[in-house]
């Protein structure tokens, strides 16, 4: 008889960067204030990566050596990295590559998965079926993105949102109730046309032109992204919870895409789910896109008990969204 395996998250490891650029730190920049900031989103600060000579892959390299060294895992026995990115390093070649040299992952594969804010969920999902199939045992999924290298910071729409950070949780197998339980993903393609960093790609290639109307950084519709999170993070949290027979009680805590306090509330309202069961870190870094869900993982990691039910909501560009049901995992902590 074949027992059927889970993918559990074993470990978690995060890693942001020292600088920090507060609210009013951006009153010098733009026509803003801390309290029009706090107010609309629930940002304080966020971090800055301002090394020149770091990037995407650096921040991911140092959540995986901070998973490793606070679980103890042997950086040998990694078989696979999946990197969460709208950011990497070079639009060729892959950033996985890069992490697996920085981290020492000398036995492992990987490669990139770009679905913007939802991206650690979709990579996630994949890390578990590859787990779930019994081809790999143990595999690093990592959220991470760099987003002042695409934001302009001569748009106080867009500028006080973002911020750097990266993310990284271990997938292992598990015969018990443990681990990912279920995922609802979607997509609707009519989003592009209101999120998206227009120009870099195939379509609009970099050219004087697009640099002098600045299409490579991050534009968007404010008013319709807000509307289609809340719809599209609560939909999908209530078509899970049915699907798999959960009540809000059943719900020990809700991790969502912190992209603004005021969509996390109103996904909390929408659920009947109170705001003390729901994770919250977008007072410290702004909208990190992929890494923020697995830094609230990183940051409340010691709130999380083995066996506890978690329900997980993204919402991004593209625009991609969905929901994911997964029981926290026997964590591995480092022998002294």
């Amino acid at each position: 008889m074949i027992t059927k395996k889970n993918a559990t998250i074993t470990a978690v490891g995060g890693y942001v960067p020292d600088t920090i650029l507060t609210n009013k730190m951006l009153e010098s920049k733009v026509n803003t204030s801390d309290e029009w900031i706090t107010s609309r989103t629930g940002i304080k600060e966020r971090r800055i990566l301002n090394d020149v000579n770091l990037a995407t892959s650096d921040m991911a390299a140092f959540a995986v050596k901070n998973l490793l060294q606070e679980s103890g895992i042997d950086p040998k026995s990694i078989d696979c990295v999946i990197l969460a990115t709208s950011t990497p390093d070079h639009i060729l070649a892959p950033t996985a590559p890069l992490i697996c040299e920085k981290a020492g992952l000398i036995n492992a594969w990987g490669f990139d998965l770009n679905a913007a804010c939802s991206g650690f969920l979709y990579a996630l999902s994949v890390g578990a079926s590859f787990i779930e199939s019994n081809r790999y045992k143990r595999i690093i999924v990592i959220g991470a993105d760099q987003m002042s290298a695409i934001v302009n910071y001569e748009d106080r729409d867009t500028c006080v949102l973002f911020g750097d950070g990266a993310g990284a949780v271990l997938l292992e197998s598990s015969t018990d109730e443990n681990g990912l339980i279920d995922n609802i993903f979607k997509v609707d393609g009519k989003g592009n046309a209101f999120l998206s960093v227009p120009a870099g790609g195939s379509l609009f290639p970099a050219s004087a032109l697009t640099i002098e109307h600045k299409k490579h950084f991050i534009q968007q519709d404010g008013r319709t992204v807000f509307k289609s999170a809340i719809l599209g993070m609560t939909s999908t949290c209530i078509e899970i919870m049915e699907r798999n027979a959960l009540k809000t009680e059943d719900i020990d805590w809700i991790i969502p895409h912190q992209a603004n306090l005021r969509i996390i509330e109103a996904v909390s309202n929408n659920l009947n789910f109170p705001m003390n069961k729901v994770k919250v870190n977008i007072e410290k870094y702004g909208n990190t896109t992929a890494a923020t869900i697995p830094l609230c993982m990183w940051d409340f990691k010691k709130d999380f008990k083995e066996g506890d039910n978690l329900l997980v909501t993204a919402f991004g560009a593209g625009f991609t969204y969905g929901s994911t049901f997964l029981k926290w995992g026997k964590q591995h902590t480092q022998k002294l």
